[in-house]
């Protein structure tokens, strides 16, 4: 038994203090501080450290010199290795538009992974973004590895793709968004300049997510809603990049008050060069310029982010208006529901797994807990 004592736990509603948190590789409850504690508990201070369940990323292509796209063992236990640094104890490592025969070995090599898993933050299946996207808003997909949509090319991979990024203007028919809902596949949209009109038809069908919402799709325009007004105006989830580069600050207010603090997922949408520094490094077979905190095609065009989970979520404290529970709602809740595993992650609730990230006021993490095995810090 683990008892973890002077935190400030973070409840999906509330901060609560004077509380002992109990558990092993699962919550086993709380009590009052003070309190006798079982013989042979392991006593861990938190030292006045904020206390959240561990911080949970749906959208994360790379990090630390890894991309899931390398395909290799080596790379995703990196990425596992590494995420923790930043609160992260789960994630979807997520692909790019590139080949079919070279998307099958990512998804081959997270499959195998998954089954073995190395130390860190946990495998929870793969995020497929692309290839069955837009050629007009690729953003920094590589427009030669665009692909039609087809359920054949996926099938096999039922049960290990979580999310699949498409652009439903450019669906081949309306049965692929169902066919995938029955697989269990979330379907998202992006890299998109639907009409509003083709977005809602696609959200009817079965599109629940909106990917990088505002990124890589159609602007809105008051005659011309688009992609973002089905983002807007329908019950779906908006994913956000929060790293204070690819949307402006007043946008991620809007959103917030509008959304509301439930259907907000906070990604990173990070590339291998996260964690890295300055520096020139790639991204689905294109080069990427790195430099104060930007990643750039040669064109000038975004790249993904750079950013980590800590503080992407402290940029949007500052700006979305939400309370601290909100923000962190954002990442673990509203993440976990989507996944259907809101009774595994995603909350300190007893019972659920004992993952754990302790930070300061600064969002600076000091440790992180994967199943109730320290993994970082303190």
């Amino acid at each position: 038994m683990k008892a973890l004592i002077n935190g400030k736990l973070i409840l999906p509603q509330e901060i609560i203090t004077g509380q002992t948190l109990l558990f092993e590789d699962r919550i086993c409850g709380f009590q009052n501080a003070g309190q006798p504690l079982p013989p042979d508990t392991e006593i861990i201070d938190a030292r006045g450290s904020f206390v959240s369940p561990g911080f949970i990323n749906l959208h994360i292509h790379g990090c630390g010199g890894a991309d899931t796209m390398d395909a290799t063992p080596e790379a995703l236990a990196t990425m596992c290795r590494r995420l923790p640094e930043s609160g992260v104890t789960s994630f979807l490592p997520t692909t790019m538009t590139r080949p079919w025969p070279l998307i099958q070995k990512a998804l081959d090599n997270i499959r195998s992974l998954r089954a073995e898993p190395p130390a860190g933050a946990r495998i929870l299946g793969a995020h497929l973004e692309g290839p069955f996207i837009s050629e007009a808003y690729r953003g920094s997909q590589k427009v030669s590895d665009i692909q039609r949509a087809d359920f054949a090319k996926i099938r096999p991979y039922a049960g290990l793709i979580k999310i699949i990024v498409v652009a439903p203007e450019c669906l081949p028919e309306d049965t692929f968004i169902s066919a995938c809902r029955k697989a269990g596949i979330i379907v998202a949209l992006g890299h998109s300049g639907a009409t509003y009109e083709d977005a809602v038809k696609a959200i009817q069908a079965g599109a629940s997510h909106i990917t990088h919402t505002f990124n890589a799709m159609s602007p809105l325009h008051h005659r011309k809603p688009g992609i973002v007004g089905a983002a807007l105006t329908q019950p779906v989830i908006t994913e956000i990049i929060s790293d204070g580069f690819h949307i402006h600050e007043a946008v991620l207010a809007l959103l917030a008050k509008v959304k509301g603090p439930d259907r907000i997922v906070v990604v990173t949408d990070s590339m291998r060069a996260a964690m890295q520094g300055d520096g020139i490094s790639e991204l689905g077979g294109q080069t990427v310029y790195v430099k104060n905190g930007r990643a750039l095609l040669a064109d000038g065009t975004i790249a993904a982010s750079i950013d980590v989970m800590n503080h992407s979520l402290k940029h949007f404290y500052e700006v979305s208006g939400f309370t601290l529970p909100e923000v962190i709602r954002t990442a673990t809740m509203n993440p976990a529901r989507e996944l259907g595993l809101e009774d595994e992650i995603g909350s300190l609730k007893e019972g659920a797994r004992a993952d754990l990230a302790l930070f300061d006021s600064g969002f600076a993490i000091r440790a992180t807990y994967v199943d109730g095995e320290k993994v970082f810090g303190l």
